[in-house]
């Protein structure tokens, strides 16, 4: 009876360290593919200046985890043929974006037929806050008589192409949109002039 009974507790104590390891394994699986999807593109990337070209996004060869991240934000990309996603969440110093600071976006972007300029915040949006402009497009933008412009990020209204932040507090991204472009079979060409500068200019203390 005493072999018996060792043996039966042996092996509960093997089906509970399998159990043990599976469940482990399924979290782990879990909280790293919730991780890498979170956040933007976790592979193909570009970098140029603070920006970071995404060229494959709508691609039809994309990865798993690109893939992921589109049906996450429930967005259609764009496709290959039809234009180029370029992110940024850091400014040229490379400090993250944040909403308690106002920034510079100033110069000019790749030639594109139309382009859009977006921000968000990271994670839900505040409900107290009332809704307010989120992005500027290439058709309603002010321009310098050379073409460049100048949007000024920032928690508070300013004068001239005023993009709120769209909270108090927190890490934000930018998303610059070209539409019908030439460089989108090139994006990897682009030089640092070819993307607006974005400069940290101060922030609530």
């Amino acid at each position: 009876m005493v072999g018996v009974g060792q043996r039966l507790w042996r092996r509960s104590a093997w089906v509970g360290l399998a159990l043990y390891a599976l469940a482990l394994g399924a979290g782990l699986g879990l909280a790293s593919a919730d991780w890498a999807t979170r956040g933007g593109y976790p592979f193909g990337g570009v970098a140029v200046g603070a920006w970071t070209i995404w060229p494959r996004a709508g691609a039809t060869s994309a990865d798993p985890y690109t893939r992921a991240v589109n049906a996450r934000r429930g967005e259609i990309p764009l496709a290959v043929g039809e234009g180029l996603l370029m992110t940024a969440a850091t400014d040229d110093a490379g400090r993250g974006l944040d909403a308690a600071c106002t920034y510079s976006i100033t110069g000019a972007t790749p030639p594109a037929r139309v382009w859009t300029l977006t921000v968000s915040g990271r994670g839900d949006p505040d409900p107290a806050r009332p809704p307010m402009r989120e992005g500027f497009t290439a058709t309603e933008i002010l321009r310098e008589l050379d073409g460049r412009f100048a949007v000024t990020l920032g928690p508070e209204a300013e004068p001239g192409n005023w993009l709120p932040s769209p909270r108090e507090t927190g890490p934000l991204r930018l998303a610059l949109r070209l539409y019908d472009t030439p460089v989108a079979a090139s994006a990897g060409s682009l030089d640092r002039d070819a993307v607006p500068a974005i400069t940290r200019l101060r922030c609530r203390t």
